[in-house]
């Protein structure tokens, strides 16, 4: 039987030299795949609804349908909106992201609220989601620039967020250790602005997302027309969320001119809150609903509480007597008079718990930082940090 023979001679061959064209093949059809694609952004996964990506953007809000977003008093864990900005507001230059089950301890906004502002990381499918644009079932999310595939939740202040650079020296720090940290690094390179310029500065920073030709007040949550700035009746003024006198002040350039706690008010209620200090209880004030006063004490309204409690922080922490300012501090005192603190602690460490930063808040941060003091406010960046210093 020659043939056969001959067939099996030929296969024997001809085996080696297909085996190593296959291999071949495989090599030069995944070379690809080790130059892993760039990240995309928000925009670039808007206007690519195929196939899979990661994508890099911040956190936003928690959306609720197509065209509407929460950004506070979130309600559920189940999805999340980014942007390529931390202080967007148009659903339109959002994606909404689809958490799964296995990330929505870490990720999700009911939960953890503070996540908002905080720069994400996410591997999945980029199609619509609430007839939205969207990504779906997500394999990986992480917080930063990095993706994993095992979410874990951050418990404390570490590195987590675009501003890590910012804060580097304080990372890793608690307590006296960590607040002295934090002195150091918003005390450096800080512009101050005169009092006058403040008027402007506010009609910027405390703008009306909704109407741009006016300004929301802190305590009443009005919206009033930024022309309306001044001394009479029906205008709104500079309040001093610290009060001057705590500390005697004034308006000098520094504390008195500080934006992270320089907010429009209506003159007459800032009036009525004075030189009081923080905590609940009293009777309603009229004009502004929400808020109470009694004869030593002021509660603002619950949407607010947390911001108060974060600009007080602060103050605490950024005027520590060494740069000929009285040293500002926190106790659980009303009746602090003209001395330089400012009180009630408890109250206000529980304000902060209750209403977390928000979108908005952020954003405010984040312009006073690039446009205004070069500086920021680490207790709206990191919120844990409280508890570390003051609890």
């Amino acid at each position: 039987m020659p043939a056969p023979t001959v067939h099996r001679r030929l296969l024997a061959l001809l085996i080696p030299v297909l085996a190593g064209l296959l291999v071949a093949s495989v090599t030069v059809l995944r070379a690809p795949s080790a130059a892993a694609a760039a990240p995309l952004t928000v925009a670039q996964a808007i206007s690519s609804q195929s196939g899979t990506g990661t994508v890099v953007g911040y956190i936003v809000g928690e959306p609720t349908a197509t065209d509407t977003v929460r950004f506070s008093s979130f309600t559920g864990d189940t999805a999340l909106a980014i942007a390529d900005s931390a202080a967007e507001t148009s659903t339109s230059r959002m994606l909404y992201v689809q958490i799964t089950s296995s990330y929505r301890s870490a990720f999700g906004l009911a939960g953890n609220p503070s996540n908002v502002g905080r720069a994400l990381t996410v591997t999945g499918t980029l199609t619509a989601y609430f007839s939205h644009t969207g990504l779906k079932s997500p394999t990986a999310m992480t917080f930063g620039g990095t993706a994993t595939t095992s979410p874990t939740a951050t418990a404390g202040p570490t590195a987590s967020s675009t501003t890590d650079t910012y804060y580097a020296a304080a990372l890793g720090k608690s307590g006296s250790s960590l607040k002295s940290a934090l002195h150091t690094i918003i005390s450096t390179g800080v512009t101050t602005i005169s009092y006058d310029a403040v008027w402007n500065a506010l009609k910027v920073t405390d703008q009306d997302p909704a109407n741009s030709a006016n300004v929301i007040l802190l305590y009443s949550g009005i919206s009033r027309s930024k022309t309306l700035n001044g001394g009479a009746t029906g205008n709104w003024n500079r309040e001093h969320v610290w009060p001057q006198s705590h500390g005697d002040f004034g308006t000098a350039n520094g504390p008195g001119t500080d934006l992270h706690h320089l907010r429009p008010e209506d003159v007459t209620i800032n009036a009525l809150r004075g030189n009081k200090d923080f905590d609940t209880g009293g009777t309603a004030v009229s004009g502004a609903t929400g808020n109470y006063t009694d004869a030593d004490s002021w509660e603002p309204r619950a949407a607010i509480k947390g911001d108060v409690a974060r600009m007080v922080f602060y103050m605490a922490v950024r005027y520590e007597g060494g740069d000929s300012w009285a040293n500002l501090e926190l106790n659980n005192s009303t009746a602090n008079g003209s001395n330089p603190y400012l009180g009630k602690l408890s109250t206000l460490l529980a304000w902060h718990t209750q209403d977390p930063p928000t979108a908005a808040e952020r954003a405010r941060n984040q312009v006073i930082y690039a446009s205004y003091q070069h500086n920021r406010n680490p207790f709206i960046d990191h919120p844990e940090w409280a508890a570390s210093i003051f609890g």
